[in-house]
């Protein structure tokens, strides 16, 4: 009975097998490419040159299943054909159907594995020839599909697509592609003010271990000289001021001391060393969103932080650095952006794009070259426009070998410098994103690889120029959708309106003083915040508590509704005293206005008070009050700028009118004639007694 019923399971398994043998060939063939993994560790020579060079590739297979599996292979595939052009090689990349993997399958290029237990890999190596993976006929320089491919009973299951680039001597020579690395050292605002407290410790984490900032200082060690570096000052400011000792905020509104950060120290050193013969250029101090200030009428702004940039970078480097190639965020502007960047003082006169920001009109099938013109209020700017394949190789989104990675880059500049009608070089620019997480090992291998590779040559970024080369372009291009990534009108009305009154912090000084806030309001409009505007309106909250603070200490002092000035009478002058506890010396008028003209008349002074540090200074301000009029009236007294602008919030004072002035006189003049007129007569009166006397004693002398 048993026998029966495994017959009977038996004949099933195989009728469903045999009714459905796609279907379950698919099941297992998918089960297969889950399990294995395959790697590929060396292609050596990366680049050969002759037809017999031998090509070594070597690598690992990896059963990550619980199963062993039997009856493996590991062979190469290749295609004779080259790419003709970026697309087929990017759509062949793309491409993880192994039923379109190269259609040729070497002979000799095989590896068999007859068991792999689970967990377990096995390493695997075979070699090849040019002569075996071009046209034997007349293999020529160019990039050429090869995968490796792993089979189960001869079907395939898995694979990996890679390239072999052959580069023979050509006639004529390929033309060297001038190639411009562009690389940014950008983070967010830490701090909202320039004191020692912090909103957040992230930096201590980022510039040690394997954090973001501690590789891109191991990039610039091994950078070549020639690579051109994007600082943001307000960095290095954050990381100065960690240095010392300092402070951060917890979620409670309290804070955290910290010890001085010699992690700090020697980043800032490091940098300094490994960027002292770099092409280095500063970016507009804290990274501010150009187009949204633009936009949103911060004009003045830009060119605030491009020359603060220059100036903080400068001493931070302890070096010259430029500013008048611009990179704006996410590599895009639209004509306001570009406009705000030509006219600053330090005038911007190349800016570093996006593709899609610049897109050539009509497109064209070929690399076109990096560089191009644009048209600003104040002349023409260059445009120099980033390769988007290139850049992602340095920046890769998914996880990817470092080899991998290597050989598409040498595949793709091959490709470029291959492509038909090219008879000069033409300019490349890889900008990777602003803010990105590189992986050291990778970019600096990239890097290395782009020095020794034959058909380019490494050059500094500044020095690419449009040439007759250049294509047609559509013109900038902004997007609703990048109008709606920038800082938002909501986001930048409160900044706005802590950059006015930050601003008065300096009019008010009777030098003009720099307020001390300048790098402090330019933190608030970072580009930084584009993502996290939850952090940039507390930034702002705190920096607005600080300039508030400042204005606080020039006051009008008395004020209050509990204490009334007195003036005596219908007319007369009332002083107000101004009491300044800034350590320097303030400039300022005091205006006055009556709040109610029909019962007090307020002449206000026009003389410019002027009152040293931690001093007061005081005016005398004439009122009238109307003609027999008595009581309370109200003033408003505004501080206001040596330029008149309105300095602080006004405050009301309380004048009482006694009315008591003009009778007073009345009096006084009466007593005045009643004291004179008893004055006449005691003189008088006493001439009187003396005449009297003198005539007695004539009198007298005469009896005797």
């Amino acid at each position: 009975m048993i026998r029966k019923a495994t017959l009977l399971f038996a004949l099933l398994a195989l009728t469903v097998v045999a009714t459905a043998p796609g279907a379950a060939a698919t099941k297992i063939e998918k089960a297969s490419r889950q399990t294995l993994s395959v790697s590929i560790s060396s292609i050596t020579p990366q680049v050969p040159t002759a037809r017999t060079d031998v090509i070594k590739f070597t690598g690992t297979l990896r059963n990550d299943g619980s199963a062993p599996m039997t009856g493996l292979s590991v062979r190469l595939r290749y295609s004779p054909q080259k790419f003709t052009d970026r697309a087929t090689m990017a759509a062949y990349q793309g491409d993880q159907n192994p039923a379109t993997l190269p259609g040729s399958a070497s002979p000799t290029s095989r590896y068999d594995i007859p068991a792999l237990a689970a967990g377990a890999q096995v390493r695997w190596e075979f070699t090849a020839t040019p002569m075996q993976l071009t046209s034997p006929a007349v293999p020529s320089f160019g990039v050429y599909p090869v995968a490796v491919e792993v089979s189960q009973y001869n079907v395939g299951i898995t694979a990996q697509r890679t390239y072999v680039t052959y580069a023979p001597p050509t006639v004529p020579k390929l033309p060297r592609n001038k190639l411009a690395i562009a690389l940014p050292v950008i983070d967010q605002p830490h701090r909202a003010t320039d004191g020692p407290q912090f909103v957040d410790d992230k930096l201590s984490q980022s510039i040690s271990g394997k954090g973001r900032l501690a590789d891109l200082a191991a990039i610039a060690q091994a950078a070549p000289k020639n690579v051109t570096w994007f600082v943001e000052p307000g960095l290095l400011d954050d990381l100065t001021a960690m240095k010392g000792k300092y402070q951060v905020k917890t979620k409670k509104d309290g804070v955290q001391d910290k010890p001085a950060s010699a992690e700090a120290a020697s980043w800032l050193t490091t940098m300094r060393t490994a960027l002292a013969a770099s092409p280095v250029f500063a970016v507009p101090y804290a990274d501010p969103d150009v187009a949204a200030l633009a936009h949103q009428g911060l004009d003045a702004q830009p060119g605030k932080a491009i020359a603060l940039g220059k100036q903080k970078l400068a001493a931070q480097l302890g070096r010259e650095v430029k500013t008048n190639v611009n990179w704006p965020p996410a590599g895009l502007l639209d004509a306001d952006a570009l406009d705000l960047l030509s006219v600053s003082t330090d005038k911007v006169d190349k800016v570093l794009l996006n593709p899609t920001n610049l897109p050539p009109q009509p497109p064209v099938p070929f690399t076109p070259d990096a560089a191009g013109t644009l048209d600003s209020v104040n002349g023409p700017v260059t445009a120099l426009v980033a390769d988007a394949e290139l850049s992602k190789l340095f920046e890769p989104t998914a996880s990817t070998s470092m080899l991998l990675s290597t050989q598409r880059f040498i595949a793709e500049t091959a490709v470029i410098a291959a492509e038909p009608g090219q008879t000069s070089p033409r300019s490349i620019v890889i900008a990777p994103s602003r803010r990105w997480d590189p992986n050291p090992k990778l970019v600096t291998e990239l890097m290395k690889t782009a020095e020794k590779l034959p058909w380019l040559r490494l050059t500094q970024l500044e020095s690419l120029k449009p040439t007759r080369l250049a294509v047609p372009r559509a013109g900038l291009t902004y997007t609703d959708q990048d109008r709606k990534e920038e800082l938002s009108a909501k986001y930048l009305a409160p900044v706005r309106d802590v950059t006015s009154k930050a601003q008065l912090t300096s009019l008010i000084t009777a030098d003009k003083i720099a307020s001390g806030f300048d790098a402090a309001v330019l933190r608030l409009t970072s580009s930084a915040w584009r993502n996290n505007t939850r952090v940039g309106r507390s930034v702002t909250k705190l920096v607005d508590a600080a300039v508030t603070e400042r204005i606080d200490k020039i006051q009008i002092t008395g004020a209050g509704p509990d204490r009334p000035r007195t003036l005596a009478g219908s007319n007369g002058v009332v002083p107000i005293s101004v009491k300044n506890s800034l350590g320097v010396p303030i400039a300022l008028y005091i205006d006055v206005t009556s709040n109610n003209p029909e019962l007090l008349r307020v002449t206000s002074p026009k003389e410019l008070l002027r009152i040293g540090g931690g001093q007061s200074g005081t005016v005398q301000v004439d009122m009238n009050a109307a003609a027999g009029g008595s009581g309370d009236a109200t003033v408003t007294v505004q501080l206001k700028t040596a330029d008149g602008q309105p300095y602080g919030k006004p405050q009301r004072l309380i004048i009482r009118t006694t009315g008591y002035t003009g009778i007073a006189s009345v009096i006084v003049g009466a007593a005045l004639t009643v004291m004179l007129a008893a004055a006449v007569t005691r003189v008088l009166r006493r001439r009187s007694e003396r005449k009297v006397a003198r005539a007695a004693k004539t009198r007298e002398s005469e009896t005797v």
